[in-house]
Formats: structure tokens, sequence, C-alpha cells
């Protein structure tokens, strides 16, 4: 089959609109149009075959920040000339040469910040060549503007549904990064699902400000270019770079993680109307504190404000929460319905699917899910048992089908017997108006197993002690929830390059030589 293919999506969109700016990157202000952005692509495949001898199944690294080559990389593999593997900026050089190395990329695009690290680790991977995103003297095998130039424009042959297209690494939560191979069909599928709840609207540009690298930027990568969406991109995320970009370009829609949201309203140069060309902003990647989304509700009450759940083994979005139900009210805490064509079930410690209301781990079925982990039999069976892809989450469905979420299983805190859900003490402990980031987590107790500890950033010169922040919690959250230890700090939490907290990070002091995992 080929119809879900991205090839059957770009090329029509590009044609019918030629003429039309499609692409602008917002750190140069350089904008090209849809045709010219195809005719790029083009002769930028046709040259990973006859100048990288790159095969439709070959690996392509990139290791850049955001910005239009980027894109070009993404869209010639997208098309057919290669398997994609965008590589995470934080990673450290020994990561990387374990992903290069893992995936047997053969080509490495990088940027000139990063062509030192690649240089430094080339000899224990598999790299061919290495080619230079940028004019800059740094170490590479030819520069993007000679590979470009000696190739024709000529599309790559059309790509079968089932041919894997994407090969990104996840963080880990078992010591090494684990890559996700994603074919064309799950990759197109899960634009159209997104699509059929929230269609796209040709006048609104779409903002990307979230890393390339990162499932949450596929709506701009491929979803927005799918259906003639204008793209803007933004280099990487910068609170004032974002309001800047959003006015001038007067973005319509964009995808923010609540790290981010926060880093907007808290700004200094931050105002409304700044904001007000948005029509939607979807938010996701981590738990939003109930605080920052009321706030963010009250500021912009034009914008649609729409919650999306997923994960890069789903091609990023299952579930979307709409912005009639964020403003209801009732269902603030849900994650919202499934997406068309995405099934969704808590399933109990027997396989059992549970009934509505009952808690378990949240599994998912249809056609948008990984062919697997690469190199990783055990854990692609573990992953993708009985049907289902287990997630990892802890939740559960109501009656019309909402999901609730209410930990990640490796951060419920266990402690005296009780599960202690970090999420909700977050929340409870986010509602402080001096409070700009919390993270909670379990420590080592002699007597509890675990007790419950937070990490409180709070606002430069707030006077608050960790008693202050103990009784905020007990006032809205059980007795066995309160946090037993608080740190308050004024230094943020240490973030990935997605904008998520690494949990993992402020554990690793407490459990140093002992057997809980802290990934």
């Amino acid at each position: 089959m080929k119809e879900l293919v991205f090839s059957r999506c770009l090329i029509p969109a590009a044609e019918r609109n030629a003429d039309a700016i499609g692409f602008t990157d917002a750190g140069s202000g350089e904008g090209v149009t849809f045709g010219s952005h195809l005719s790029q692509v083009s002769r930028l495949a046709d040259a990973m075959g006859t100048e990288l001898g790159i095969g439709p199944l070959d690996r392509i690294a990139v290791l850049s920040a955001n910005g239009l080559p980027y894109l070009d990389v993404w869209h010639a593999a997208l098309l057919g000339a290669g398997v994609i593997n965008p590589l995470n900026l934080r990673f450290s050089p020994e990561e990387l040469a374990y992903v290069l190395a893992d995936s047997e990329s053969k080509v490495c695009f990088v940027s000139p910040e990063f062509a030192e690290v690649i240089g430094s680790i080339r000899d224990r991977t598999s790299l061919e060549q290495v080619v230079l995103l940028g004019g800059v003297d740094a170490p590479a095998d030819l520069r993007y503007s000679e590979l470009i130039d000696s190739g024709e424009e000529r599309l790559p042959a059309e790509p079968d549904e089932d041919r894997p297209a994407v090969l990104i690494y996840t963080g880990g939560t078992t010591g090494k990064p684990k890559g996700v191979i994603l074919d064309q069909r799950a990759e197109v599928l899960n634009q159209y699902h997104f699509a059929m709840r929230v269609p796209w609207n040709a006048d609104q540009p779409f903002l990307i400000q979230t890393p390339m690298f990162h499932g949450a930027s596929m709506l701009g990568v491929a979803g927005a270019p799918m259906f003639g969406v204008p793209s803007v991109i933004l280099p990487a995320f910068e609170p004032g770079a974002s309001l800047t970009a959003t006015e001038s370009y007067q973005i319509g829609i964009t995808v923010l993680v609540p790290t981010m949201i926060s880093m907007l309203l808290n700004h200094p140069e931050y105002s409304p109307e700044r904001l007000s060309s948005l029509r939607r902003i979807v938010y996701g990647a981590s738990p939003m504190p109930r605080a920052l989304l009321q706030r963010l509700l009250d500021a912009l009450p034009s914008t649609e404000i729409i919650q999306g759940y997923g994960m890069t083994e789903g091609c990023t979005i299952l579930t979307t929460l709409s912005d009639q139900e964020h403003r209801q009210g009732a269902r603030l805490n849900s994650a919202g319905q499934p997406l068309p064509g995405v099934e969704l079930a808590a399933i109990g410690p027997e396989g059992q699917v549970l009934e509505a209301g009952s808690v378990g781990e949240i599994c998912a079925r249809g056609g948008n899910f990984m062919v697997g982990y690469l190199n990783r039999t055990e854990e692609t069976a573990q992953a993708l048992r009985d049907g289902w892809y287990h997630s990892g989450d802890v939740g559960f469905l109501d009656e019309e089908g909402f999901l609730f979420l209410v930990d990640r299983a490796k951060d419920m805190i266990i402690s005296g017997g009780e599960n202690v859900y970090s999420v909700e003490v977050e929340d409870a402990i986010a509602s402080h108006p001096e409070v700009l980031q919390v993270a909670v987590i379990g420590v080592p107790h002699e007597t509890w197993g675990e007790a419950v500890h937070a990490v409180v950033v709070v606002r430069p010169g707030a006077q608050v002690s960790d008693a202050d922040i103990i009784s905020h919690a007990r006032r809205s959250i059980a007795g066995y929830k309160v946090p037993r230890s608080v740190e308050v700090r004024t230094d943020p939490l240490p973030l990935s390059a997605a904008m998520k907290v690494l949990k993992r990070e402020l554990r690793a002091a407490h459990w140093k030589g002992m057997d809980r995992a802290i990934n």
C-alpha cells in the first residue's frame, strides 16, 4: 500500500501552494516558498543517494539546533531517501557515540556548534560522512550547500507504508537510550488522527519551538506541511524570542510544554496582547500544574487551549482535551479522549481490561504505533504484548472514555505501603503563589521504605520555608501524601532538551549506592 505515506501529502500540498511562503527561519528571517522547499528537498534526496551512498533503509543522523536545513533533511527522509535519526542535543558524547553505533548511522548532518563533539567520537561510530550545516569552518567532510548543488531535482521512489521512516532514541529508563522505529504508516496516520480532531487552518501559521529531534515537534515538521500550513522555526526556545516571533509572524498555533508556558507567562516582557494572534496552543509532554493551567486559561480567553497526551512510541499524540472541556472545568485533570483510530484501556496486573474508574497501566492500540525498539527484542515484546502498547503510565478511564493519569509508574512513591502519586503532590504545592517549579520524588526511609520529598523553586526574593510548603500542601492532600522533607531553592530544576524535569538527576543524590532505579 502507498496511501499513508508522506509523499502523498507533502507533494500535492507543495504544488498547490508553490508560490506561497511555506517555511521561515525566525532566527535569520529567511523564508522559502512551498515550491522552492520541495525543489531543495528533491535535490537533497537525490544527493543523499548519488553523493553519500544513502539507501532507503540507511540511517541519517542529525545533530543540530532547529532550522530550515534540519527541516530539509526531515522531509527528504520522510519522502523515502532514508531513515532519519534525529539526535538529542542533551546527549553526552558517550550517549551520542552509543546511539550512532547502535543505529549504524552512515551520515551525520551537524551544525557548527556540535561539529567538534561528533569529530571527537567519530572513530567509535559507523559514520562514513559528516555534512556541515552552516558556513563556518568546522570538522566535516563536506558542506550542506555543496551537497545540495550536487543533486538533481529528482524525488525518491515512493515508499511503501511499512517502510521505516524515523528512528528516534528515547532518554532511556534502563541506562542506554532506546531506538524507536516508526514507519510511514504510523507517522502519517497519527497526523490524520490529530487533524480529524483539530482541523488545520492555512491562515494560522505554526511556530516550531520545541526541539526538532523530539516528537513534540512533529505537528510542525510533518502535520502543518501536509495540510499546506506555513511553519515558522525558532532555532531554540527562549521566552523573549518566542514572544517576538509570535507577534512578528502572527502565529496561529504552536506546541508548548508546561515549563515553556510558565517561562512565557513569567517573562518580564510578557503581556497577553503579545500572544493575541494565537488561535490554538497545544500543550503536553509533562503534567501541567493546575494553578499554571488556570492562569493560562484566564490570560488567553480567546485562544483554544488543547492538551495532547502521547509518547514517541505512538508517534506522539493519542488523546486530546478540547478548549471547551478545559473551560467547563469539570475535567481539567483529564488528558482527554482518544483520537479517532486510537483505543485506550487501563490494564490490571493479570492483563485484564479494567472497568471504568479502576486504576491500572494505560495501554493503547491503533495503526500509529512503533515497529519496535531497534536491537531490543525482549523490550519490544514487553512493550507490545497482548495486542497493546504498554505505556508505563498509571491512570484510569471514566465512563465517557476520558483519560485520567495519576503518575508514571516509575515516579510513583510507595511509602509505608501506600501509593503516593507525585503528580498529585506537585499540583498541591504548585498552587502556592510563590512557587515557580516543583518536582516530587521518593527518597529512602528506614521505616517507610520511601518518603515523599519535594524540590521547590520559588520566586527570587520570596520568603518561603520548607514548613510553609508543607503547611500549604496539607490543605489539599491527605497527610500520608504531604512531603516529609522539602528543598527550597531559587536555581531552576534540571531540564531535558524537551523541557521536562529530569527527576533522575534529583533522585541520584538520595539513592546513590542503593537499589532503587533512579531513572
